[in-house]
């Protein structure tokens, strides 16, 4: 029997997995796969990592790239519907994306980058 199906009688079911969209490289995986950023009622931005907080939400890439990518081009700030990410929430972002093993680009990089 194949992994993640079902068999009824004679048929083999599959079993559904949601997919979800990172708001920075367009890619769609499982939702398991991706990390869920929240934008809360106080209009902060919150590392989901139980994927029932209450607010607008957006996911992410487990890959540096991406959250470089989301932070430079304020691709998640627009999926958010936020005007500017506060400082303190843009820098818990960063921090988190630095655990994820893939260098991210330093200020200076990205002030030439532009």
């Amino acid at each position: 029997m194949a992994v993640g199906s079902k068999q009824l009688g004679t048929k083999l079911r599959h079993k559904h997995v949601p997919q979800r969209m990172c708001v920075a490289c367009r890619q769609s995986e499982a939702k398991r796969g991706l990390v869920r950023l929240v934008r809360d009622a106080s209009g902060r931005v919150l590392i989901d990592s139980t994927g029932r907080l209450q607010g607008r939400g957006a996911y992410l890439c487990q890959h540096a790239q991406c959250w470089d990518v989301a932070l430079r081009r304020r691709t998640l700030e627009r999926a958010l519907r936020l005007e500017g990410l506060h400082p303190d929430d843009r820098e818990m972002l960063r921090a988190f994306a630095a655990g994820l093993g893939s260098p991210m680009l330093t200020q200076t990089e990205q002030e030439t980058d532009k």
